[in-house]
């Protein structure tokens, strides 16, 4: 199959029944395997590896710290990609897509905020210092707040969707020096990125680095909260597009009237 027609089979998918009708099909091995993935990576995390040399037991809020910091930045990013294919293409499912996203990245970025102040008070001292990456962090969270409020004060949803899709593009920004502030500035309390790079329990810049032991539960926890992820947004756009159905219904109900 060449190229071009593998892509015009992809947009095929832009369909709203095309969309629902295969979310239906394969939503439930993505609610399974996230499941699965997230139990056994969190009792592996938590009940069987041991307290770091140097954080204790408070290292272990790592299974949910990273997995849920890293999908808050996907899913803006995530969201970035719909929201261009709808300014492109005028795919009303791209459009619906970032929008059932939002919620879940807000969900995913308190989780991230708030293991990360309780992770860091025993560890800094203090539940929150303006760092780099925290202060992107906090600013991204609004943004998705602002996105939300925008979709639900404008009726017209086109003009919702090219409002909240610029959004989404000025956001990114945020996203990005969320991901990669702690590279931008040497300055500040939290750590540089560590998650792929991997060392001994003991060394001497283990603290860059995620020891192997746990570093395996963690990788399953992070493909559990991807997982999970894709379940939330395919469940939340398939609502929506029955939504805007219902809508549409009741409109022409009322004009025929």
């Amino acid at each position: 199959m060449s190229i071009a027609a593998k892509a015009n089979a992809l947009w095929e998918y832009a369909n709203p029944r095309k969309f629902l009708s295969t979310s239906e099909r394969v939503m439930p091995f993505f609610w399974m395997a996230s499941a699965v993935c997230i139990v056994v990576g969190l009792v592996w995390g938590f009940f069987f590896t041991p307290d770091d040399y140097k954080q204790g037991s408070t290292v272990k809020i790592i299974y949910l710290h990273v997995p849920a910091a890293l999908m808050a930045i996907n899913c803006w990013l995530m969201m970035l990609v719909t929201s261009l294919v709808w300014l492109v293409r005028r795919h009303h499912v791209s459009a619906l897509a970032a929008r059932a996203a939002a919620p879940v990245g807000i969900v995913m970025t308190l989780i991230a905020l708030a293991t990360g102040a309780i992770w860091g008070q025993p560890m800094w001292g203090t539940w929150w210092a303006w760092d780099p990456r925290l202060t992107s962090f906090l600013i991204l969270f609004l943004f998705y707040l602002g996105y939300v409020a925008l979709w639900e004060a404008i009726e017209d949803p086109d003009t919702a969707a090219d409002l909240t899709s610029v959004l989404c593009l000025v956001g990114s920004v945020f996203a990005i020096l969320s991901r990669y502030a702690v590279n931008f500035w040497n300055q500040g309390l939290h750590q540089g990125a560590s998650v792929m790079r991997t060392a001994a329990v003991t060394g001497a810049d283990t603290e860059e680095k995620v020891s192997n032991i746990y570093f395996y539960p963690l990788m399953l926890c992070i493909v559990g909260f991807v997982l999970l992820f894709i379940a939330l947004v395919l469940y939340r756009t398939g609502t929506e597009i029955r939504v805007r159905r219902i809508k549409a219904l009741l409109a022409r109900e009322r004009v025929s009237g």
